[in-house]
């Protein structure tokens, strides 16, 4: 198991995305005010910088416009966007980590070499046995890089990011055919505020179910807190979210 005694509440970027509570996400303090709440687990986004190294950033471009990939590391830590292995060092070794990855279109045409995939795999060399960690990514070649290269369940599981409405069907089924181990689906392809469901939609405990049949562990993204008690009633694994204090108090409650 990966996420044991779900469901596990994850914060989304550290405290949630954006900046809730004041604490701007994927930085040092967002990380730590999500497990001063009591989370052990958070998310975090890496994607490469001009110079091969993994930097902390969700968006492909900065603040002031320039695409993350166009500027160096130090560039980029003048800037306040951190380096995945100064994260690393500084947060505790008991909070576990689900590493968000990021390619890019430059991944296409760069030296194999210099492609994000290949720095996850340097990184992971370096970190794996150190801390428990899940890679995820919205690119499944990324994930069948990283496990032809020897990461997967149970040192370095490996999940598969569904865009938001993706249908579940899809997603459950090329999670498990790829050989992964978890399915991150966005709260929208449950369908739990459609006013007329989809042909195509199935209910949300028969795709967990499902998901669970195949081996998989079944990550919600990012429910508030009536959704989180609903997606936790149907058996989701894992629940990555923004509103920390809210979700915890309606999963206290239920």
């Amino acid at each position: 198991m990966i996420f044991n005694g779900g469901p596990v509440v994850v914060g989304h970027r550290g405290f949630g995305a954006a900046k809730p509570g004041g604490y701007r996400e994927n930085t040092m303090r967002s990380y730590l005010a999500a497990v001063e709440h009591g989370l052990s687990w958070i998310e975090l986004d890496v994607q490469r910088s001009l110079d091969g190294q993994l930097v902390i950033r969700h968006d492909p471009v900065t603040a002031s416009g320039d695409f993350v990939v166009t500027r160096s590391a130090d560039e980029l830590a003048a800037a306040g966007i951190m380096r995945f292995d100064d994260v690393m060092a500084a947060l505790p070794a008991e909070v576990a980590l689900i590493i968000d990855v990021k390619t890019i279109m430059e991944d296409a045409v760069d030296p194999p070499h210099l492609r994000t995939a290949a720095l996850v795999c340097e990184a992971l060399r370096k970190h794996a046995g150190r801390r428990r960690m899940l890679v995820s990514s919205f690119d499944p070649a990324l994930l069948l890089y990283l496990k032809d290269h020897g990461y997967a369940s149970p040192e370095v599981p490996l999940g598969l990011i569904a865009w938001p409405n993706f249908p579940n069907w899809q997603a459950v089924t090329v999670a498990a055919n790829l050989g992964l181990n978890v399915i991150s689906v966005h709260t929208s392809s449950f369908g739990l505020h459609r006013e007329r469901p989809r042909v195509t939609d199935r209910p949300t405990e028969q795709v967990i179910g499902v998901a669970h049949q195949a081996g998989l562990e079944v990550l919600a993204w990012s429910p508030g807190p009536a959704d989180a008690i609903r997606l936790a009633a149907a058996g989701a694994d894992a629940l990555c979210v923004d509103d920390i204090p809210g979700v915890l108090g309606a999963l206290a409650s239920r």
